[in-house]
């Protein structure tokens, strides 16, 4: 991230990484496929996280509430916003990694709406709440990041997701 902020991501090499942490390029793919996967590793743990979020509500919660829960479920790992707001400094700046993020948040959708079939919501239903719920969340996530006065992620989330109802009830 320190690199990457000082030299630009374009710049920085896997090499320039890999002596900064003091480990050979043979390491550091030991643990990451190329540079934008120091980004981006996490994912996995993350979508697990809100898949298990999203299961651990009643069977009967609405579809809109359960992928709520979910995201809430891995906002748990958001703490850190300068750490957050250097992140999505470095992927706004760069149209390659502004792509995966966007493939990433796509997958999210993709897991959510599978996770919904399994509880027995219809297609066109689970698609619906889980790509407005990542809509959503990408709303708040960068209210957090732009915000002048500490409110975790979750009060903001719980906001976004309060004033998708009203929007979606045709309520000015």
């Amino acid at each position: 991230m320190e690199l990457f902020n000082e030299r630009g991501y374009e710049q920085t090499t896997v090499a320039d990484i890999a002596k900064r942490a003091g480990v050979t390029e043979r390491t550091f793919f030991r643990y990451f496929a190329d540079k934008r996967e120091v980004l981006f590793s996490g994912s996995e743990i993350l979508r697990d996280q809100m898949i298990a979020g999203l299961e651990a509500t009643p069977a009967a919660t609405p579809p809109l509430d359960a992928v709520r829960a979910a995201i809430e479920a891995l906002c748990v790992n958001f703490t850190d916003r300068a750490f957050s707001a250097r992140r999505h400094s470095i992927i706004d700046a760069n149209t390659e990694l502004r792509e995966r993020e966007i493939m990433k948040m796509s997958w999210y959708a993709s897991e959510l709406t599978d996770a919904l079939r399994k509880r027995g919501v219809d297609g066109l239903t689970a698609r619906l709440a889980a790509e407005m719920g990542i809509a959503t969340f990408r709303i708040a996530w960068e209210r957090w990041l732009a915000q002048t006065r500490e409110r975790p992620i979750t009060e903001l989330l719980n906001e976004a997701f309060a004033q998708l109802k009203t929007v979606a009830a045709g309520v000015r």
